[in-house]
């Protein structure tokens, strides 16, 4: 089977969507959430920029463990930021494709809280879990945009705002 090939082409796929839903993205609306619990519309942002050098993360270390620091969120203020670190981890992630191996897929990776493990997935899973990761948070940024009048990309098909594809 070609794992890797599969999974470099649906990363790339996704890349395409992303970069059409950063776009046309507005920095009138950093600080836009449609609730208290819900992110900011730039946070919401830069995190799923960020996603994009997680393969690379994932394939280079064993873990990340929140209690111990290894994540710091990333604060961007404009889109000429949000689309420069959104390229950034992409290719970072793009140079660990072309360089994966089938078995490389077979280690053991995890996110954990201390001592606490909170999902533990071969790194064929966690990888997978990034690319669901993408789907999910474009989905909400694609929501916020509907809320706040900004025409939406088409993802997976046309949308009301794209009706050629």
């Amino acid at each position: 089977m070609e794992t890797v090939l599969n999974l470099r082409k649906e990363f790339n796929q996704e890349y395409e969507t992303t970069k059409k839903f950063l776009e046309v993205y507005s920095d009138e609306q950093n600080e836009y959430r449609p609730h208290e619990k819900s992110m900011k519309m730039m946070a919401l942002a830069t995190h799923l920029a960020e996603i994009f050098g997680w393969p690379d993360y994932m394939m280079t270390t064993e873990k990340l463990d929140f209690a111990a620091g290894d994540y710091q969120p990333t604060y961007l203020n404009t889109k000429v930021e949000l689309q420069e670190k959104f390229e950034e981890d992409y290719k970072k992630s793009l140079a660990t494709f072309a360089n994966m191996k089938e078995e490389d897929l077979e280690g053991r990776w995890s996110m954990n809280m201390g001592e606490h493990v909170i999902a533990d997935f071969n790194k064929y899973e966690a990888i997978r879990h990034a690319l669901n990761q993408i789907t999910h948070h474009r989905a909400q940024l694609g929501v916020y945009y509907r809320l706040n009048d900004i025409p939406v990309p088409g993802s997976y098909g046309p949308s009301a705002d794209v009706e050629n594809f």
